[in-house]
């Protein structure tokens, strides 16, 4: 099964802010309009790329690059990082997450051969958990962090979204075959 074919993958736009929080409050996820005004501005200035996927006119889901991370290794070593990659629920498993993930790795194979990644550690975090490693991608060697520090041994932390594990895939391979 292929993705949709009336799906267009494309980069964030100011019209789009609405339709995207609208979609979110539909599902009972308060996202902020906020956050998507500051993603359009660190994309405006370079420092961030925002992928939206539409199906037809509907927003289906998104996802951006971060070209200098928060995550201290990756911020080091230039590893850009794939963040914030939500499909809305109703259009899971249509191939809509891989074909912006797809697209996410091309960009970041133009510019650097390897793409990060974190993923949260709880269960509703399994199917992401399961996707990334069928794709690829291989834990960093580094631990968990939460908030973007490296755990130590001893250390206490609490199990949210901030606890993750970080991955990396070579991508650079995938550029010839786009």
């Amino acid at each position: 099964m292929n993705a949709p074919p009336d799906l267009h993958i494309r980069l964030l736009q100011s019209e789009d802010i609405g339709p995207i929080i609208s979609a979110f409050a539909a599902i009972g996820w308060n996202k902020s309009a906020s956050q998507y005004e500051r993603y359009l501005a660190e994309q405006t200035a370079e420092a961030r790329v925002v992928l939206v996927a539409f199906i037809a006119d509907h927003f289906a889901g998104y996802v951006t690059i971060q070209w200098q991370p928060g995550y201290p290794p990756f911020r080091a070593a230039n590893i850009p990082e794939i963040q914030d990659f939500n499909v809305l629920p109703h259009y899971r498993r249509q191939h809509i997450g891989t074909a912006l993930l797809d697209e996410a790795e091309h960009r970041i194979a133009q510019r650097s051969p390897i793409a990060g990644i974190g993923v949260g550690l709880y269960a509703d975090y399994g199917p992401a958990q399961r996707m990334y490693v069928l794709r690829g991608y291989v834990p960093d060697g580094r631990g968990v962090a939460y908030d973007n520090r490296v755990v130590q041994p001893g250390d206490q932390v609490r199990v949210d979204d901030a606890l993750v594990l970080s991955f990396t895939k070579n991508v650079s391979m995938d550029v010839g075959m786009k």
